[in-house]
């Protein structure tokens, strides 16, 4: 077996209240393999999010990381200055956002939001630029990528604006993609679409993926390994099909239940 791509080791993020300390992400360790979909699963408010917010050092007060290591190729993102992390992030480390209408800036057109992403991580020149983006647009199937490029965000469908991020995301041909919750917004046949699209994404770039859903049904069609998460900690951590057919914690089987057909269902 590839050492892996990430590794995360007792990761621990809290955030001050007034008297006290939340642990949001409670002691939490998982790795993520080179061209692996790992599935992060839980409810609202298990610690999903702040999970993939800590890798990527973006927790904001009054939440802080308090513990653990985060490996990303052997090197701990936690000991970075942060001219190094900025590095990473964007173009080893890519994150797509929940909600696209928010993550994009509605003043730049689609086209200059990809060819930024490519410019400040120095992936080509800003002559180039608008050149990989309308490549990229096509890769992730927006109809009339040399048109839409001159698109502002709000002229978009949700799905469209979704596949923009993914473009955004891809720019750099990062390892490691992070995907928050990333058809939460979009209706039924929208979600199928991306979802069908991250998988393809995956296989032509060759890149590893954190899927982060509240959706089994998500897990169950896209995911290698699944991790389960309950109040900032993990509580289940294997393979699709053996958490699916023979989850240990009583968590997992309760979740497993809400499934229509139960947990046989994968």
């Amino acid at each position: 077996m590839p050492d892996p791509l990430l590794q995360v080791e007792h990761l621990t993020t809290v955030f001050e209240r007034a008297a006290e300390s939340v642990a949001a992400v409670n002691d939490v360790s998982f790795d993520v393999n080179p061209g692996e979909t790992l599935g992060l699963v839980g409810e609202s408010g298990s610690g999903k999010s702040a999970t993939a917010l800590s890798i990527l050092r973006l927790v904001q007060p009054p939440g802080r990381i308090a513990g653990g290591r985060v490996l990303f190729k052997g090197r701990d993102l936690l000991a970075l200055d942060a001219s190094e992390m900025r590095r990473i992030r964007g173009a080893e480390i890519a994150l797509i956002f929940q909600e696209p209408a928010t993550a994009l800036n509605p003043v730049f057109t689609i086209g200059d939001q990809i060819a930024e992403a490519l410019v400040v991580h120095r992936r080509t020149t800003r002559r180039e630029a608008r050149s990989r983006a309308i490549d990229l647009l096509q890769a992730v199937r927006l109809p009339d990528p040399d048109v839409r490029i001159k698109d502002y965000p709000h002229q978009l469908s949700g799905g469209q604006r979704q596949r923009v991020m993914i473009a955004i995301a891809l720019a750099c041909r990062p390892s490691l993609v992070i995907a928050d919750e990333p058809t939460t917004a979009l209706d039924v046949t929208i979600q199928a679409e991306i979802l069908d699209l991250l998988r393809e994404m995956k296989r032509i770039f060759g890149l590893a993926l954190l899927l982060i859903t509240h959706d089994l049904g998500v897990v169950a069609q896209t995911a290698d390994r699944v991790a389960v998460m309950r109040q900032g900690r993990l509580v289940e951590i294997g393979p699709v099909r053996a958490i699916f057919h023979q989850p240990q914690h009583p968590y997992t089987q309760t979740l497993l239940t809400s499934l229509p057909g139960g947990h046989g269902a994968c």
